[in-house]
């Protein structure tokens, strides 16, 4: 199956009330584990990759792994770039064959954001590309992007009314009390926000920074109209887990494959258990 782009998955999760999982890919297994899950749930799956992600692996080795991959799928299977904040990369991404972008002008003020994004989402649009953005700014570090505690800014309803109208996103990532990374507390989402943003916003809401979140506050923000959950952390850590298991074990062990290939089945079991939380199981 050729690759979809994520405002399509989004708007059917829309009306299914279900989100779409967004996993972030940074080398093979990675992207093989992703659509391994998808396919034992029969669900479709957003695969993303950081600016971080494309500068390890190179731009070309992620478009041409996921695309493999893809062809190969029987769900739907989208190329999306998670928190560009760079122009240039952006513009870059969309060449190259991905068929979502985030740009990321969370840390610019309101109107540049806007400007911005509206820039992206015309270049975008032009060649059947979707589009995210994101107001408000989420904490936490992920590959280039460092937000501290202090930075961190919840996103504003009416701002969030203002610049989904004015840009013509596809979808917004909100800031609502989610961070990137491992949390090193309990992290207590604002779901009034949420509500109001909703209320506000006539486009599917996108939660990050969702590894580590319990699963009733994922069941909960889902249910209020979040429709595409990030994890990236959690993947981490199950590869990490996979590895350090073989190398405990089998310390003699040199093949490669036999230590990368439980990391593998590690990464796609937490992804199933995420899918089946999501509520997109059987959706494809």
């Amino acid at each position: 199956m050729s690759l979809v782009t994520v405002k399509e998955l989004l708007q059917k999760a829309e009306k299914g009330g279900y989100a779409v999982g967004a996993f972030n890919c940074n080398n093979m297994e990675i992207v093989q584990a992703i659509v391994q899950a998808a396919e034992a749930e029969n669900a479709p799956v957003i695969i993303q990759a950081s600016q971080g992600a494309i500068k390890y692996a190179g731009l070309d080795f992620i478009v041409g792994l996921v695309n493999i991959a893809a062809g190969k799928a029987t769900v739907p299977v989208a190329l999306h770039l998670d928190h560009g904040t760079d122009f240039v990369q952006v513009v870059r991404c969309i060449k190259s064959g991905f068929t979502s972008v985030m740009y990321d002008g969370s840390k610019l003020p309101l109107e540049e954001n806007i400007m911005m994004t509206k820039k992206v989402v015309e270049i975008a649009q032009a060649v059947g590309v979707s589009t995210e953005a994101e107001l408000g700014k989420i904490g936490g570090t992920e590959d280039d992007v460092r937000v501290s505690d202090k930075e961190a800014m919840m996103t504003d309803p009416q701002e969030a009314k203002v610049f989904a109208e004015s840009t013509g996103v596809d979808a917004l990532a909100v800031a609502i009390g989610t961070a990137h990374g491992q949390y090193k507390f309990e992290p207590k989402l604002d779901f009034a926000r949420l509500v109001k943003i909703k209320e506000l916003v006539d486009i599917p809401i996108v939660l990050h920074g969702s590894s580590g979140v319990p699963d009733q506050d994922i069941k909960k923000a889902i249910s209020l109209g979040v429709r595409k959950v990030n994890i990236d952390t959690n993947i981490r850590e199950a590869f990490v887990r996979g590895v350090h298991e073989v190398v405990r074990n089998k310390p003699q062990e040199i093949d490669p494959r036999k230590i990368l290939g439980p990391a593998k089945e590690k990464m796609a079991e937490i992804i199933r258990e995420k899918i089946r939380l999501f509520g997109s199981s059987g959706k494809a």
